[in-house]
């Protein structure tokens, strides 16, 4: 339609000028009479395209505002009050996206931040601004100048996607506030903000409770076995029928006293989320010492153990979290490795991470237990942790001595040839990279 137009009104130029020329032939005047067509012909253009500036001025830039025109302004003036109309529409369903989505999060108890690729606010719910105590001129502030907590500083500069951080929140430290990053755009950055100051109640409640139970059984533990020790002693002088009630008390009394003291590791570990420490662990020095203590806890079943150290890198943290958590795996490859099995420990690293392995021939794992072996408690077979003394921590405790060290536990197995234990370590956390780190700094 459009080329059809131009068509039409190129034919009608040509012929009004045509017509102009025969005038001017009559006259004896063609040329001028030509040029005077062309004159007059740009000055009408020229006074068309004022009419379209003055008009795309105006704020009122309606069909009823639109200029009486014709020839090619008119179809020009048509075209662009038809992209108006069509870009009015679309802000308009626009604005109405943008009021639904702040309508329904202002109704959100938890708080959504948007900030920019620089760290700069952009964007806050009201749920947000009340956890963060941020004001309306906050908005175009750098997010570390308003949260001065050194480690969600850390935690968002690193920005890792699908992690969480816990912090006091600012100007209310009696609250907790659980903080995740997810990663969009331009590293442009989406905060989940969430009052967790309940839940992190009723779990020191339940900290509290364990902890405190575990140090009231010790007390009557520790005399229990002292006077069992004391009569066992005595087997001389006891009627033999005693002994082997006293020997199965004994047993017991170890395996709760094992009991207690696993919950207070626990309790411990629980406790040290925000207190992983920076000694330097000599990871050689401990697999040995954790491998030579695994070679005299395999006693008569003559297990071959087998330690592979592929990397010198040390680990920045806690010695005795990490300890806990080492021996916890290669002690129970002995417990569940029938006699003569292998059990192969191992450090190794890449450009990522960091791994510590423990190998076993032992007894195996069925898939549908693997997801639930870190849970407190849960044991794959209840007779046979019962009779090789386990807890149901061990792995519990392993878990959490990994994660305040940024470690994650890779579990592998199959039913009749063995288990893979594998802690992984961001290569951050190695000791000469921390160095590296803190001299740049």
């Amino acid at each position: 339609m459009i080329k059809d137009y131009r068509r039409q009104h190129l034919t009608s130029v040509v012929a009004m000028a045509l017509a102009m020329m025969l005038i001017g032939a009559i006259l004896g005047y063609p040329l001028i009479a030509l040029l005077l067509y062309l004159i007059g012909y740009v000055a009408w253009s020229m006074w068309q395209q004022n009419k379209l500036i003055e008009w795309l001025k105006r704020k009122d830039t309606t069909a009823e505002s639109l200029p009486d025109t014709d020839g090619p302004m008119g179809m020009v003036f048509d075209y662009l009050y038809g992209l108006l109309r069509r870009h009015r529409l679309e802000v308009h369903r626009l604005n109405a996206v943008i009021n639904r989505f702040q309508t329904s999060t202002s109704a959100l108890e938890d708080g959504i931040v948007i900030v920019n690729q620089d760290g700069t606010l952009e964007w806050w719910n009201e749920a947000a601004g009340d956890l963060l105590s941020f004001q309306p001129q906050d908005r175009g502030q750098l997010i570390n100048n308003l949260i001065r907590s050194p480690k969600f500083q850390k935690f968002f500069r690193n920005a890792v996607p699908r992690t969480k951080v816990n912090i006091p929140a600012p100007r209310r430290e009696h609250l907790t506030l659980q903080i995740a990053i997810t990663i969009y755009g331009e590293n442009e950055r989406l905060l989940w903000v969430r009052d967790i100051s309940r839940l992190r109640q009723l779990e020191q409640m339940r900290k509290d409770f364990v902890s405190n139970a575990s140090h009231e059984l010790r007390t009557p533990l520790t005399v229990l076995q002292g006077y069992l020790e004391t009569f066992i002693d005595m087997g001389d002088v006891l009627p033999e029928r005693m002994h082997r009630p006293l020997q199965q008390m004994q047993a017991q009394t170890r395996r709760m006293t094992n009991l207690v003291n696993d919950l207070m590791l626990l309790t411990r570990l629980d406790g040290d989320d925000d207190r992983r420490g920076d000694m330097q662990v000599y990871v050689r020095q401990l697999l040995e010492s954790i491998v030579e203590d695994a070679q005299a806890l395999s006693g008569d079943k003559h297990h071959q153990i087998e330690l592979n150290i592929e990397t010198e890198a040390d680990l920045m943290g806690d010695p005795n979290s990490l300890r806990s958590a080492f021996s916890n795996l290669v002690f129970n490859a002995v417990h569940y490795t029938p006699e003569n099995g292998q059990i192969i420990v191992s450090w190794r690293q890449d450009e990522r991470f960091a791994y510590m392995s423990v190998e076993d021939s032992g007894i195996g794992i069925e898939a549908r237990h693997i997801p639930r072996l870190t849970e407190r408690f849960y044991r794959v077979n209840v007779s046979h942790s019962t009779a090789t003394g386990g807890t149901g921590l061990g792995l519990a405790i392993v878990k959490h001595a990994l994660q305040i060290h940024d470690g994650t536990l890779d579990i592998s197995s199959e039913v009749g040839k063995g288990s893979t234990f594998t802690c992984r370590f961001p290569v951050k956390n190695l000791y000469q990279q921390q160095e590296e780190q803190l001299a740049e700094e």
